[in-house]
């Protein structure tokens, strides 16, 4: 059975890996640690947890349960004291505080949803996100990048702090597998985190497993502006020390003009601008049937089908 890792964070890890577990494959999820936002960052300031919301999307992802046990883990609570956090994230924080590790936390919900494959957290260290802008403007936790609309101004440094080691179970998996997918994901804010903990970017090079980038659908603005393919490779490149993809994957299928009008204050669609041997050009966007005014959540409405994706990167498991 062929070993796929892979690696990233938030809804892009989530398609990814609801496409891959319906097929037969030994699969592992490397999910970053650097989360602060919402539920996650409340449990982490108030409980000193590490954060568990893009873990729990990830364990819902692989889940073979019922789908009420993975509603339930996704339920978020809207008023009183709880308001804000889902059942998910409070139960893998109380997990935590029984069993006394987050892996063993994981460990025990992975048996609780019944899952198919691995979640690993690339770093079992408390780790906070940095981004140090030219304009000398320090943001400080991975909420305050993914709101900032300042960073396609640049920016002198982004970091973990206090530096990490990868957890070895991640590093394991990634040195003993057949396919690494990186992404898709936000760019500053799931993917290049995991590439900032020491060890992973060593590993990724030194891997003999073939390595594919799946490319984001959206720019998002005041972040990634007018990026092309080869600005989301050549950043996650540098992270990585060099260009280490066989393969590149990127959608080549227009959503409706009016979703693309939705999206105009968000972002704009990612277009390829490389002429190289090793791009798929796929069809993978998800339904994009247009909601109800009132309905429209514009962040959720361009994305990737899972399905599709999977799909694709099979193609590629098969032939290794």
């Amino acid at each position: 059975m062929k070993k796929v890792v892979v690696i990233g964070g938030g809804t892009g890890n989530f398609a990814v890996l609801r496409g891959l577990k319906e097929y037969e494959v030994d699969l592992s999820a490397i999910v970053s640690m650097a989360d602060d936002g919402g539920s996650t960052g409340i449990l982490r300031d108030e409980l000193g947890v590490l954060p568990p919301g893009d873990v729990r999307q990830c364990l819902v992802a692989l889940s073979n349960s019922s789908s009420l046990m993975r509603s339930l883990m996704n339920y978020r609570f809207e008023n009183g004291g709880l308001g804000g956090h889902s059942f998910g994230n409070l139960l893998l924080s109380a997990l935590e505080k029984v069993t006394g590790s987050f892996e063993k936390a994981v460990e025990e919900m992975g048996k609780i949803l019944s899952i198919q494959g691995k979640v690993i957290p690339v770093t079992t260290h408390e780790v906070r996100l940095k981004m140090l802008l030219n304009n000398r403007k320090l943001l400080e936790g991975e909420k305050e990048i993914y709101l900032s609309q300042e960073i396609d101004q640049g920016y002198k440094s982004i970091y973990l702090e206090p530096f990490p080691k990868a957890n070895p179970l991640a590093i394991e998996e990634i040195m003993t597998s057949d396919l690494v997918v990186v992404g898709p994901g936000g760019l500053h804010t799931s993917l290049i985190p995991n590439l900032l903990v020491d060890g992973v970017g060593d590993a990724l090079r030194s891997s003999h497993a073939k390595k594919i980038f799946v490319v984001n659908l959206m720019n998002r603005k005041g972040q990634t502006t007018g990026f092309k393919v080869s600005h989301y490779l050549g950043e996650v490149s540098r992270f990585l020390g060099e260009d280490i993809f066989d393969y590149v994957l990127v959608n080549n299928q227009k959503p409706p003009q009016e979703l693309i009008e939705v999206y105009a204050e968000e972002g704009d669609l990612v277009e390829n601008d490389l002429e190289d041997g090793r791009v798929i050009l796929a069809s993978l966007l998800g339904d994009t049937a247009i909601a109800p005014k009132k309905d429209l959540i514009t962040r959720s409405l361009i994305r990737h089908d899972s399905t599709k994706l999977a799909q694709e990167l099979m193609k590629i498991v098969n032939h290794l």
